[in-house]
């Protein structure tokens, strides 16, 4: 038996860095999937190891369960069912067990997501033999919440072969969770972020677990559904940012011009709140659709704007917005900035040959294009095989 889950990655619509000063911020599931299958050897195999394989690197990772059960005594305490952090006894010893695979250098950045692997599945199926494959269609690092999907679909594989969930192994195609268990994987998801991020917001998994769109502000989350279909251009610039740096430059600028930047933070909660209105509101037709788009596209325009003058704009993110401005298309930055990628709106009656011919001016400039639809599903599994 094999269970493979799929997770999204996500986009902020509106709200960034703002949403770290009190505003409202708005987040959407991207039909971009990253994906983990899970299975274990059948006695025949004569297997006795714990395999990670990463397809699109083409690097395998294995530990002997015996290794692991030596370095990691309390394994028997642990329950799929009662999502729990990593003690730091517990982190150190994963530390270990990873140092000792030798990750090649240029891809040490790896290191706390094999780490997040370890904690999930020995925390859910304790030492048992098994391989794990993942491939994704998110580029690494850019903003799109390649980790958070990454632990979303892992913790969903892990969970949909064990005794916490029950689901239908003899259906066809994709499968949903029911709510109670989609929490289950949430939880253990954030614990994974947790591990490769340290204080993560909790945003990005949610977003991949339940998908459609969610309004985030001081803590709160909302979930809320798309009543109309959006697709965008996402431009990955390929810039590699700080998000702490910029996170704390925002903080410098507002300490400096408090009364100046409270008036970008209310700005920016009133475009997000209005963005949710629109999206959420019903659709009567095409001209109904397009009169939406265009108000989106003013409000992504202002955002990016206030993004501007927060200071987390960057050479090659002007050069995506000065691009996409000669089709007339809106554009704007979007998760830490500095770099990272960045949303062009693609109107619905927007020709193939115009896309077509953004998408080669981009690429020309060394960019990475991908076009996503916007507010779709959340985390999926499937099973082959026989049980």
């Amino acid at each position: 038996m094999e269970a493979r889950a799929r997770a999204p990655g996500k986009i902020i619509l509106a709200g960034e860095h703002a949403v770290v000063h009190g505003s409202t911020a708005m987040a959407a599931a991207i039909d971009l999937y990253t994906y983990v299958s899970l299975r274990f050897p059948t006695p025949s195999d004569n297997d006795d190891t714990l395999k990670l394989y990463l397809k699109d690197m083409d690097l395998e990772f294995s530990w002997p369960v015996g290794k692991i059960k030596e370095a990691i005594p309390e394994l028997g305490s642990f329950s799929a069912s009662s999502p729990m952090s990593c003690s730091l006894e517990t982190t150190k010893a994963i530390a270990a067990l990873v140092d000792e695979q030798n990750i090649p250098e240029a891809k040490i950045g790896l290191a706390s997501g094999i780490s997040a692997f370890l904690w999930l599945y020995i925390s859910i199926h304790g030492c048992k033999p098994a391989k794990a494959t993942v491939n994704s269609e998110l580029p690494l690092g850019s903003g799109l919440g390649s980790s958070a999907a990454f632990c979303v679909a892992l913790s969903a594989a892990l969970l949909a072969l064990s005794d916490s969930v029950k689901l239908d192994f003899g259906h066809q195609g994709w499968q949903i969770f029911g709510d109670s268990e989609l929490d289950l994987v949430n939880k253990w998801a954030f614990e994974g972020e947790k591990i490769i991020h340290g204080k993560p917001s909790g945003i990005d998994n949610t977003v991949s677990t339940y998908g459609n769109m969610i309004k985030f502000k001081s803590g709160e989350l909302t979930r809320i559904k798309t009543n109309m279909p959006l697709k965008m251009l996402i431009t990955n610039t390929k810039v590699g940012r700080n998000t702490k740096a910029l996170v704390a430059g925002v903080s410098e600028r507002t300490a400096r011009h408090p009364t100046a930047m409270a008036a970008v933070f209310n700005a920016v909660d009133s475009i997000s709140n209005e963005m949710a209105t629109i999206i959420q509101s019903p659709v009567s037709d095409d001209l109904a659709i397009t009169e939406k788009e265009e108000k989106l596209e003013e409000l992504m325009e202002m955002n990016q704007g206030l993004l501007q003058c927060m200071g987390v704009s960057h050479a090659s993110i002007e050069t995506v917005l000065r691009t996409t401005l000669k089709f007339k298309l809106s554009s704007k930055l979007t998760g830490a900035g500095g770099g990272g990628c960045v949303l062009t709106l693609l109107p619905t009656l927007l020709s193939g040959t115009v896309v077509d011919k953004v998408i080669a001016d981009l690429e020309s400039c060394g960019f990475q294009c991908l076009i996503a639809g916007i507010g779709g599903k959340g985390m999926e599994v499937s099973f082959s095989g026989t049980s």
